[in-house]
Order: C-alpha cells, then sequence, then structure tokens
C-alpha cells in the first residue's frame, strides 16, 4: 500500500496542508507510516506531479507560507481505482514473535517476565485504539456507511490486539502448567 493513496483518501475528504496530513497520520493508531516529513511532503510532491492534487499557496503574515492541497478529478479517479484495486493479504511481522522463538534458553520466571512485558505493551496498544475510536479524530463521515467503515476497521484492529492478549494470557497459565508438571515429574 503506497502512502499517497492514504492521503488522497483524506484530501478527497477535505484540502489539507502537508502538516495536517503529517499530524493526522502520526496519530493514527491503525496507519503503518511514522509520517515523517519525507513521506509526506515527497507524497505530496508526487501527487502534485501527477496532477492528482492541485495546491494553493496561502500568505500568512509572520509566519510561512501555507500549501494547501485539494484533490482533483484526476485524484478522485486514481483514489477510486486504487480502491477497487486486488486486497493485499495482512502482513503480519511480529518481532516479539523471533524473540520467543529462542527464549527456552531463560528460566521460567524471566520467560513470564517477557511475556508480561508484552501484554503490557499490547495492552497499552488496545487502550490507545479504543480511545481513538471512541473520540473518532479525522474520521470523516460523510455517510452512515462511511461512518460504520471507519468504526469496523478500528474494531477489526481492536480485536486483533484483543485476541493477542487472550494468546499471552493462555500462554503464560499454560507455561506454568508445564513448569508446573516438570517439577511434579521430577519428583
Amino acid at each position: 500500500m503506497s502512502i499517497k493513496y492514504v492521503i488522497l483518501g483524506y484530501l478527497s475528504w477535505q484540502p489539507m496542508t502537508g502538516y495536517d496530513v503529517k499530524k493526522i497520520i502520526a496519530e493514527s493508531e491503525i496507519l503503518p507510516w511514522s509520517a515523517n516529513n519525507n513521506q509526506v511532503y515527497r507524497a505530496l510532491v508526487q501527487l502534485h506531479d501527477d496532477a492528482w492534487v492541485s495546491k494553493e499557496i496561502e500568505q500568512q503574515d509572520g509566519a510561512p507560507n501555507r500549501h494547501v492541497y485539494t484533490i482533483t478529478d484526476d485524484g478522485v479517479r486514481a483514489l477510486e481505482e486504487w480502491v477497487q484495486t486486488e486486497p493485499e493479504a495482512p502482513i503480519s511481522k511480529k518481532a516479539f514473535l523471533h524473540q520467543l522463538l529462542w527464549a527456552d534458553s531463560l528460566d521460567t520466571e524471566k520467560i513470564d517476565s517477557l511475556l508480561e512485558s508484552y501484554l503490557n505493551a499490547v495492552g497499552e496498544k488496545v487502550f490507545f485504539l479504543r480511545v481513538q475510536a471512541d473520540r473518532k479524530p479525522n474520521m470523516p463521515e460523510r455517510s452512515m456507511r462511511e461512518k460504520y467503515l471507519w468504526e469496523m476497521i478500528h474494531k477489526n484492529w481492536i480485536f486483533q490486539y484483543e485476541t493477542e492478549l487472550d494468546w499471552i494470557r493462555r500462554m503464560r497459565e499454560e507455561l506454568k502448567e508445564l513448569e508446573a508438571a516438570q517439577r511434579w515429574s521430577k519428583s
């Protein structure tokens, strides 16, 4: 997925500056980009070069000029074409699982501590996703269907992380049971 289509999507909602776009992406719990200046401004330049957005420069007294971007008809068509492309399979790269692959070298308490740290990190992510879903920042609601789609996307992310929390809790319990069974069999 290209960041330029996400930017087009937001510009289809309303005209924005590069700063506005960067802020939305940076604050989003569901977008995969860090929204550094290079990503956003490079994409905006490309979108402008492709004539998918227009740019209006607003003069400001005592501050840098504002560059306000608006999606063009060509941009709307490009966004619609992209939305209809074959969906990509979800990519889930969890560095933690690679740590866990080699955790057998640790004692049970250290593994449990590692799992607890991961549990806390995932729990924090769920909390922020729920807060964002409740606040609905930067969520266009031009129609009931659009509102529903955005809400369901947030629920999808929350569900994934809640499933991860359940998996961690179950693993911690099963490791404790395994440890107890090993101790019992040694006695």
